[in-house]
């Protein structure tokens, strides 16, 4: 008896060592799939959880070896919590990257509006209403919201055409039409017409009709492939739209942060460039009449990279969408980040945040207040512009810092609350395997293009408006700064400041 539980001793040492060779390979296995890894990193890890379970077998394999095989187990347990803690890390990184990227659908919220003391809650209540619509501007989502409406009706219902944004409020307003059919992008529109800017006080929304639409894919449909530099890198070309909706991350509104931002993954250089909101250009869909830059997101994230790209004379491979709201959480997740302050100033929202000339560290409510203000300063929305820029460098360069690591997880989760991008995952992955691979920081360069205050009718509104008409002067001088950056010249900080 006493052999055979000899002859047996090495059971509990294998059953232990192959657990931990089995979580060893499955490990290895996430970290392939994350695509991020370089191979020789792969290589080391998988030599040192090799020897590691070497180790292991060599303390364990005989149970009458009482103190190497306890202190072999040990070893072994804690391994396996290691192997265990790092699945789910690689597993989280993995499905919040796959969350924002690759998207492929916009929706377009069309909202039923009724008057304010309209006894209607409900799309369904208004049945039998006529309703206001618009007869040209985005009425191929006008003609879907309708047929949706049919069909939840289970009969036509009666519309009534007005030709822009006064004229439809007029005909509910003034009973005319007992409610309106309208993109819910086009109520901040009003805000900006005189004796309108009130108008959503007076109406009130009872339901949406969802019409969702295909964006270019990133992966599917051919997009514009990124330039391959002489030594085998990419240079990217992305457009950053910043929105500030509480509602979905797809849904079309106004884009109030335009940018476009050229990546030379050779250089390592990123060049930012910012196009004021109020920007007064065609649009990709107007037929060459000029509006705000900001309704182009009106319709469509393609519009605005298809009206960016006209402006600049670009191919835009990429978007990537930021909600400015969510973004307090990730900043707040990377343990705050620095952001270089022109001005010596104290905000004018209800927090009153003061910030100093010179670097500040800052938090999300901080910094997102740091990027709306415009009004305590001469140039406005064009210093705006410029300060949205230096929030984005400050998370650049916070995110691609050690310090990233210390609230890792919570950073994940707040990724989807506030990024989505049509970049395809092995792209995202590309880049990252890329930045552990060589290392070293990034330069972070941003310049603002000008303009000249004007009043004109922009093709989305219905009466004149504010606008800026382009000084072609800077759109020119920052299509060569993105020239220089795609043919690998190292900017400066003097390049981006003259005007």
């Amino acid at each position: 008896m006493s052999r055979r539980r000899r002859r047996n001793d090495w059971i509990p040492g294998a059953v232990i060592t192959i657990i931990v060779i089995m979580l060893s390979v499955v490990f290895m296995g996430l970290l392939a799939m994350t695509k991020m890894i370089p191979t020789i990193y792969m290589l080391i890890i998988g030599i040192v959880l090799a020897v590691i379970a070497a180790i292991i077998w060599l303390l364990v394999w005989h149970t009458r070896y009482t103190g190497r095989f306890i202190g072999g187990t040990v070893l072994a347990v804690i391994m396996i919590a290691i192997l265990a803690f790092g699945g789910f890390y690689i597993n989280k990184t993995r499905s919040a990257i796959s969350n924002i990227s690759g998207e492929t659908t916009e929706v377009t919220q069309m909202a039923v509006y009724v008057k304010s003391d309209d006894a209607a809650d409900s799309v369904e209540a208004t049945a039998g209403y006529t309703y206001g619509i618009l007869s040209s501007l985005d009425r191929e989502n006008t003609d879907g919201a309708v047929a949706h409406l049919n069909s939840q009706f289970g009969t036509e219902v009666q519309t009534k055409e007005y030709a822009g944004l006064t004229e439809l409020a007029d005909g509910i307003l003034n009973g005319e039409v007992n409610a309106m059919l309208l993109n819910s992008g086009y109520l901040s529109v009003y805000e900006d017409m005189d004796g309108y800017t009130d108008f959503s006080t007076k109406i009130k929304e009872v339901g949406t009709v969802d019409v969702e639409s295909t964006i270019q894919s990133a992966e599917e449909s051919a997009p514009i492939e990124p330039i391959t530099t002489a030594n085998g890198g990419k240079v990217y070309t992305i457009y950053l739209s910043g929105i500030d909706t509480r509602g979905e991350m797809t849904a079309k509104s106004r884009s109030d942060v335009n940018i476009i931002a050229t990546v030379n993954t050779d250089t390592h250089e990123i060049l930012l460039v910012s196009t004021p909101r109020d920007y007064f250009v065609p649009l990709s869909i107007s037929g060459g009449a000029p509006d705000k830059l900001t309704h182009a997101g009106i319709y469509g994230i393609d519009v605005c990279m298809d009206t960016l790209g006209m402006l600049y004379d670009i191919d835009i491979n990429y978007y990537f969408r930021i909600n400015f709201g969510g973004f307090v959480k990730v900043i707040d997740a990377l343990g705050g980040i620095t952001v270089d302050s022109d001005y010596d100033f104290t905000t004018q929202n209800s927090s009153g945040y003061h910030f100093t000339k010179g670097p500040n560290q800052v938090n999300g409510d901080q910094a997102l207040a740091f990027c709306r203000e415009r009004y305590v300063f001469s140039a406005g929305d064009r210093q705006r512009g410029k300060d949205q820029m230096k929030v984005i460098q400050g998370v650049i360069n916070k995110a691609t810092s050690p310090d990233i690591l210390k609230n890792y997880l919570s950073l994940l989760d707040s990724l989807s609350e506030c990024f989505e991008t049509n970049i395809p995952y092995d792209v995202i992955t590309s880049l990252v395997k890329q930045q552990l691979d060589e290392g070293g920081s990034w330069q972070v360069l941003s310049y603002s293009v000008d303009g000249t205050g004007d009043t004109q009718k922009p093709y989305s509104m219905s009466q004149k408006a504010y606008v800026m008409v382009p000084d072609q002067t800077t759109v020119d001088k920052a299509k060569t700064l993105m020239q220089k950056v795609r043919q690998g010249f190292m900017l400066s900080e003097a390049d981006v400041s003259a005007q």
